[in-house]
Parts: structure tokens; C-alpha cells; sequence
């Protein structure tokens, strides 16, 4: 291993130094795969401050932040040296974890939001997944492992790329890049078994940040046996923080020529859409065109979901005008790419109402996520889409249990269970805590095959617990498909008569209780502490007041039932912060629930209940 580490810091690349000018463009470019600019700033204070940016990016940002685009650029030649860099910023790594991802901001521009996903601090991380593979692997000299990397359509994308690669191929392995892909297809890539694309890869790196803005980026890392999980990304940050403080010239300088070697490029997206395609046309009876007729317009955010209309949809025989922004561009100019986002539903609804489609489809950013629209406008997401999905999976596995987050609706449990003769399991938020939750329950004996989250991340025991969107969007198809075939139905009618039954509120709100971390009733503790008190006392306060009902089974929060309604009072995975999610029959029975949180929340001045408070005066 130390061999390994040894070569790892040896061989991480730094951009050869020359000076040149380099025009800014003066026209937009769309294109996500412009070419970029790297630039090596100033100095200040003694440093070099290391950035990227495309001609996108510049053309984006406001002229007090580009110009420093249109400087001369100057790279400085240095001799090669054993010495540690001393240019290089100093980066907490450990704060770019996210639970089981990596996030950090990648593009400068954004006021307060300094850059912290640079190129060496990203080859850094890569080299820190090499070494963690080739111990989880227990792989020797004889063989060398691939790793498979892909990237969504952010701006950042391709730097990122290039200084990923950079450190895999320093350790020694080789590297297959898949250009834009999306995050199911790179675990996917870990299971594959075809020569001829370099399958299978012993592990593989997303880059993606979802749905977040266009100047935040990040990693996701899988091998064959799933995602990572949470000690594993603080394993690797911390191994990659200690590779950064060794890195030297000399061996920078050197590894940049021979990492080319290794490195293969690869159209990975054809197998996988190719699978998708297959699983359609065995629902429906092995027929070649089972969606012959069915007009089904997709919205991919300029996201990386773009091949779902011409690579999936089209070779099944549907009509896929209308389809819109599928177009890959980083920018994300027409909608954030989130199917909880009000502004996507509401232009992936209009596309099919203005189509007069049967079906719409939309994805996030790496399309791990995603949501439906019926022909009428009617969404499926959140409680909705789950209960679409649990509808499907009990037809093929009755009784069988459905785990979800902890925010799903009292109305969906009762559907799962009365209606469906399923089991609903309601966790924790998070998409790996309820995929893991399910993975666990299986192994204990209780048979789950479905993990979903109101986010829009689900998960089949049919597909190796990945969240993929584009999977739930086949299994959906397969369903209009099989319905069709069988002449019990056509067009997406068929979908809607699935949830009929489903009780819905009529008042769902989601409000955020901020922690101030500066305040002195903190004392010195962590946010988490004072949340935690916040919950305890919350509890204390509801039980003695028999008018409520605790939630008898409850993984997260608080959760508290009460006139007709319900609220969960949780706190965030990561942030500061206190969601407050609230449920009822109406404005006033929601007003009530929200006041009982006032109540028992006023005496921690540290939080900030400005949302709460308005939620309640307001109504």
C-alpha cells in the first residue's frame, strides 16, 4: 500500500507552464464541451490561485467577475523539483463531503461561493479512490484495474474529467472515459461484461452535482457492489488530503504524457440504453415497437437525459415531438434540472398539454431521478410517483414491502396497505439510507423491492439497488406496453386508474428552521447538539398533550398526528437546519399544527423560525 500511495503522489498532473493570450469568445457557446480555459491567476499572497473556466462560464458571468478572463495568462515554467508545492491552496476535504457524495463549488463567479473543487484537489480525490480500490479490491501487480468516468453536462465537467483521469492513470490503473453519461449508466459499467467496451470496470467515478447550480460540481463513486457510502467517501478524502500535501513538481510535471496511454475512450451509453430498450420489448411480448403510436415528449433540463427520446423512446416506436431542452448545456438555462422543482413540473406539463402528448417524462441533471405527467397534466411525483411505482412492483410481488423517506404522506401509507396489500416501511431522508434500509430488511427475511424517495430516487431489488431514473421511467413504459398488448388499456390512462384511490392533502408545506451556529445559546456545541434539543423538548411537549398522537414507529424527527393532519420536525442530514413538514386537510388544521411548533420551539432563540412565523400569521 505504501508502494501504491508512493506512486500515487509521484505521478498527479500539473499543466505544463507556458504564456500565451488567449481571446475571450464573443459568442455564446452552447456547447457544454467548448473548450476551457486554464488558468493559472496572479499571485496573491505568495500564491498561485488555480481556477477553470470555459468560454461559457465567461460569457455567463457578470464583467466584474469575467475579466480576469481576458488577462494574459502567464504559466510559469518551473524546474522540476522534489519540494512540496507551495502554491497550492489549502482545502478542508472533509467538508466536501455529502453524505455519500462529494460536492464542491468548481467555477468562480458566484459572490461568496469561493472555488474549492479545483483540478489538483479533484486529482487528489481520484488518487485517493485509486488506492482505496486496489485495498478493496485486494488487487496485485498481475492486473491492472480500469476505473470508468463520466460527467453530466456541467461546465466543470470536462477540467474535471481530464484531472480525474490524471490521477487514476498516476496509480497505475487505466481509465475509460464515457464523456456525457448519466449516473445509473456509470454503475452499470461495473456490472457489464463486454469486451469490447472495456467491461467490466472495477470501479467507476460520476461527475455530477444534480440538480445544484452551475457552479457546483462533485463526485459519486461505485464499484460493483453499489454506491459508496459515507465512511467510505471519508476514507478516500482523507487519503486524498494526505496525497495533496505530498504533491511535488517534479512528479506532476512528469505524469501528464504518460497518463495518455491509459486512458480509453468509450460510448458506454449505448449498452446501456441498449438494456433499456430490451426490457421494454420483453414486458410487452418481445414486440419490436411496443410504444408504436404513443406520443411521449421528455424534458432533460439540459441535463445528461437527453438520450432518452432518440436512444430509448424512438427505437420503441414512439413519437417523441415536443420532446424539449435535451440539448446538453450546463448552464442550465431554461429550468433547474429537478423533478421537484415547481418551474420543471410546470414546463414538462405545458409540453405535454401543448403536444397533446399521452406521456411526459422528466429527468434531473445525471438521471438518477425522475417524474411523470399524465395526458391530462396530472403529475406523478413525490407521494404520487411512489405510489405509482408501488402499484407496479406489488402487481409482481404481492405483499412485499416499500421502503420510502420519512416526509411520505399518512394517505400514502394507507394506500400501500389497504389498497395494494403491500407494507410501507416510512425511513429516514436520504436516498442511500432508504436503499440500505431496504438491502437490510431483505437480509433479515422481510422481502422489500421497492426503495423510493419523494425526491424522485428509486430503487428496485430487480436492478441492484440502483437509483436510476431512467429505469422507473422503463418500468412505467413497460406498463403502458404490457397494458396495451393485453388490450386492457391505452394511453396513460392506464397509469392514473393505478392511483386511484390515493388520498391526498390538501395543504402540504415543507419549512426550513435555521440554526444559527454564531449564537451563544450554541455555547461552543455543534448545530447537531442544539438540534437535538430542539427534537427532545418538541417530544416532551406534544406528550403531554393527549390531543396528539406521537408516531408510534419513527426512524427521524419528530413526527406528531393531530387534527386530521400530521407534522415531522426533523433535523437536516448536513445543514443547520430544521425541516418542518407539514400535512393537513386544511389551511387552518395546518395553522394549528404549525402553532404547536411555535409553541414549543420559542425558548431556542438560535433558531430561526421567520419561515414558521410567517407560514402561520399569514394564514
Amino acid at each position: 500500500m505504501a508502494a501504491m500511495s508512493g506512486k500515487i503522489v509521484q505521478n498527479v498532473f500539473v499543466s505544463q507552464c507556458y504564456q500565451q493570450n488567449r481571446p475571450s469568445s464573443t459568442q455564446f457557446q452552447r456547447n457544454h464541451f467548448a473548450p476551457s480555459m486554464r488558468n493559472l491567476l496572479p499571485l496573491k499572497e505568495g500564491k498561485l490561485a488555480w481556477t477553470t473556466i470555459s468560454f461559457m462560464q465567461s460569457r455567463a458571468l457578470p464583467k466584474y467577475q469575467s475579466d480576469f478572463a481576458n488577462r494574459r495568462t502567464v504559466h510559469c515554467n518551473a524546474a522540476p523539483s522534489t519540494a512540496a508545492l507551495p502554491f497550492l491552496d489549502k482545502v478542508d476535504f472533509l467538508k466536501l463531503q455529502n453524505g455519500s457524495d462529494i460536492r464542491g463549488v468548481a467555477v468562480a463567479g458566484v459572490e461568496g461561493e469561493p472555488v474549492n473543487l479545483t483540478e489538483p484537489v479533484a486529482e487528489a480525490i481520484a488518487a485517493g479512490f485509486a488506492a482505496w480500490l486496489v485495498d478493496k479490491k485486494k488487487a496485485d501487480a498481475s492486473r491492472r484495474l480500469r476505473v470508468s468516468v463520466g460527467h453530466d453536462s456541467r461546465i466543470s465537467a470536462q477540467s474535471l474529467q481530464d484531472a480525474i483521469s490524471q490521477g487514476i492513470s498516476s496509480a497505475g490503473m487505466d481509465v475509460i472515459q464515457y464523456g456525457l453519461a448519466s449516473t445509473p449508466a456509470m454503475f452499470n459499467s461495473t456490472l457489464t461484461e463486454d469486451d469490447a467496451f472495456l467491461c467490466p470496470a472495477d470501479g467507476s467515478i460520476m461527475i455530477t452535482a444534480s440538480h445544484l447550480p452551475y457552479n457546483r460540481n462533485g463526485f459519486k463513486f461505485f464499484t460493483n457492489a453499489g454506491g459508496l457510502g459515507k465512511a467510505d467517501i471519508k476514507d478516500i478524502l482523507e487519503r486524498a488530503a494526505d496525497i495533496y500535501k505530498k504533491f511535488t513538481v517534479e512528479g506532476l510535471a512528469t505524469s501528464k504524457g504518460k497518463a495518455s496511454a491509459s486512458i480509453k475512450k468509450v460510448d458506454y451509453m449505448d449498452v446501456y440504453t441498449s438494456n433499456l430498450v430490451k426490457a421494454v420489448r420483453k414486458a410487452a411480448g418481445n414486440i419490436e415497437k411496443p410504444l408504436d403510436g404513443f406520443h411521449i415528449v421528455v424534458d432533460a433540463g439540459n441535463g445528461a437525459g437527453g438520450f432518452f427520446a432518440a436512444k430509448v423512446l424512438e427505437p420503441l416506436g414512439a413519437v417523441t415531438v415536443g420532446s424539449q431542452f435535451l440539448e446538453p448545456d450546463g448552464m442550465f438555462p431554461n429550468h433547474i434540472p429537478n423533478p421537484e422543482d415547481k418551474t420543471a413540473m410546470k414546463a414538462i406539463t405545458k409540453a405535454v398539454l401543448d403536444n397533446k402528448a399521452d406521456l411526459g417524462i422528466i429527468f434531473d441533471t445525471d438521471v438518477d431521478r425522475s417524474a411523470a405527467v399524465d395526458s391530462t397534466g396530472r403529475e406523478f411525483n413525490r407521494n404520487r410517483l411512489i405510489a405509482l411505482m408501488s402499484a407496479i412492483v406489488l402487481e409482481e410481488h404481492p405483499g412485499t414491502t416499500i421502503v420510502t423517506d420519512s416526509v411520505t404522506s399518512d394517505g400514502l401509507t394507507e394506500f400501500i396497505e389497504k389498497k395494494l396489500g403491500g407494507k410501507h416501511h416510512r425511513f429516514k431522508r436520504g436516498y442511500k439510507n432508504v436503499i440500505d434500509e431496504a438491502i437490510r430488511l431483505n437480509s433479515i427475511g422481510e422481502e422489500s423491492h421497492l426503495a423510493i424517495e419523494t425526491s424522485g430516487h428509486g430503487a428496485l431489488k430487480e436492478n441492484h439497488w440502483l437509483d436510476d431514473g431512467a429505469y422507473l421511467m422503463v418500468k412505467i413504459l413497460n406498463k403502458l406496453a404490457s397494458a396495451r398488448a393485453s388490450g386492457f388499456g391505452q394511453g396513460s390512462k392506464v397509469l392514473t386508474d393505478l392511483v386511484e384511490g390515493l388520498q391526498e392533502p390538501a395543504v402540504a408545506v415543507e419549512l426550513r428552521l435555521k440554526i444559527n451556529q454564531n449564537h451563544p445559546d450554541l455555547k461552543g456545541g455543534s448545530f447537531r447538539e442544539y438540534g437535538e434539543a430542539v427534537l427532545q423538548h418538541l417530544e416532551n411537549f406534544v406528550a403531554s398533550d393527549q390531543k396528539f398522537q406521537k408516531a408510534p414507529v419513527n426512524y427521524e424527527g419528530v413526527r406528531v398526528s393531530g387534527f386530521g393532519g400530521w407534522f415531522l420536525l426533523r433535523l437536516s442530514l448536513h445543514d443547520p437546519v430544521l425541516p418542518l413538514n407539514i400535512e393537513a386537510p386544511s389551511n387552518d388544521d395546518a395553522v394549528k399544527l404549525g402553532l404547536i411548533v411555535v409553541a414549543a420551539v420559542k425558548e431556542f432563540s438560535a433558531l430561526d423560525t421567520s419561515a414558521l412565523d410567517k407560514f402561520v400569521q399569514a394564514s
